[in-house]
């Protein structure tokens, strides 16, 4: 695509995948994405900001031809190929050039990479000066691999953030900030930042002390409001007070005690998201627990442990690490169930407090019921609303 200039000396040179459905073989896409890069030309030289996906590595090179660019500086803030996965190309047709990173991004370059070149290692708070402009690179370590870091253009005020911010969105209207970006940038977050929630936190403290005009992130459109989305990353990290029921079903039976649980808290004016993991895709879910303090797992049995669709979220639950306080299990069985011990299993790396099971053979009665109303009533007191 022709290159987009964001401001005096600065564009965007970016490559837009509007057809990706999924990342990771993990992550739903239902808006595509972008691996943007960012061409920085200053009075005495020119720098190029993160890469692209190997496979989009052709319309770079040829939106860099157009512009007729030199390259002397490639900074590459994250090694995942998304965003380096076009540095062996770019050191064939720009030999010259010079690579930096941080320590561990310059090994893990030259590891998933293979490729040895003019390479850099940059501290934290280093300058570059390209003559008219100076780039200072910001170490921040664990959004979300332990090699990032963002770059600070001092003159423009734009902060060059990576994965740091981003977002899931392919849109030819990449200097706008979508009305709808932040549903978008809060899935992103669920599965990319959620793990390192309180590295964030000490990174988001470490940029509020620059003074920030435009945010540049690597996936997904630039942000023109920064406080948008430094607001709420903020709050993420903070967790929040809601509900959220995974479950399935079978033959019904655990859809009547979800059914049942959903109207009880709806009636006690508790906020609750069930969701059918089976039905829906992961980022649903996961981006429900990033507000969720209260997780409820309703399963059937299978085999006496839980529905494999079931166990499946779990893994990523347990993967993602949520800001989870309280666990509750319900379910039905046949002939035996080991669901609850098994979720335990499954959530081990959470630190939760377990509320009391209801788990019921069978369809059931009113007295099971009675146990779920009993159990709205305990998830409505230990979060005080």
């Amino acid at each position: 695509m022709t290159a987009k200039r964001i401001a005096e000396g600065v564009y965007y040179t970016g490559t837009i995948d509007w057809d990706r459905r999924t990342f990771d073989e993990l992550v739903a896409l239902p808006r595509g994405t972008s691996y943007n890069s960012y061409l920085i030309s200053g009075s005495s030289a020119t720098a190029l900001i993160d890469s692209t996906e190997p496979s989009m590595a052709d319309e770079l090179l040829r939106t860099l031809e157009e512009m007729d660019a030199e390259i002397n500086y490639i900074v590459s803030q994250h090694a995942e190929q998304d965003h380096s996965g076009t540095i062996p190309e770019l050191l064939e047709i720009y030999p010259e050039a010079e690579v930096l990173g941080t320590p561990p991004c310059i090994e893990f370059l030259e590891e998933l990479l293979r490729i040895k070149g003019n390479f850099r290692e940059v501290r934290d708070g280093e300058t570059l000066s390209l003559g008219d402009k100076t780039l200072r690179f910001t170490v921040t370590p664990w959004v979300h691999w332990p090699d990032t870091m963002v770059t600070y253009l001092e003159e423009e005020g734009i902060l060059f953030t990576c994965d740091f911010f981003g977002s899931h969105i392919a849109t030819s209207e990449i200097m706008e900030t979508p009305e709808d970006f932040l549903r978008e940038a809060k899935r992103y977050y669920a599965h990319i930042m959620m793990p390192f929630s309180q590295m964030v936190t000490s990174n988001l403290s470490k940029i509020s002390k620059l003074e920030v005009s435009m945010i540049a992130p690597s996936h997904g459109p630039v942000i023109s409001e920064p406080e948008l989305i430094m607001d709420a990353y903020a709050a993420w990290t903070s967790g929040g007070d809601g509900v959220v029921i995974a479950y399935t079903t079978m033959h019904g039976s655990t859809r009547v005690m979800v059914e049942r649980l959903t109207e009880k808290l709806m009636e006690l004016d508790v906020g609750v998201r069930p969701v059918n993991v089976a039905e829906h895709d992961t980022g649903e879910f996961l981006t429900e627990l990033v507000d969720a303090s209260v997780l409820v797992v309703a399963s059937p049995t299978v085999l006496t442990r839980p529905h494999p669709a079931i166990a499946s979220a779990l893994y990523l639950v347990n993967a993602l690490k949520p800001p989870v306080k309280y666990v509750a299990v319900m379910g039905s069985y046949g002939w035996g169930s080991l669901i609850e011990s098994e979720v335990r299993k499954l959530l081990s790396n959470l630190n939760v407090e377990y509320l009391e099971s209801v788990l019921v053979k069978g369809l059931p009665l009113e007295e099971d019921l009675q146990r779920v109303d009993e159990l709205a009533m305990k998830i409505k007191g230990v979060n005080g609303w």
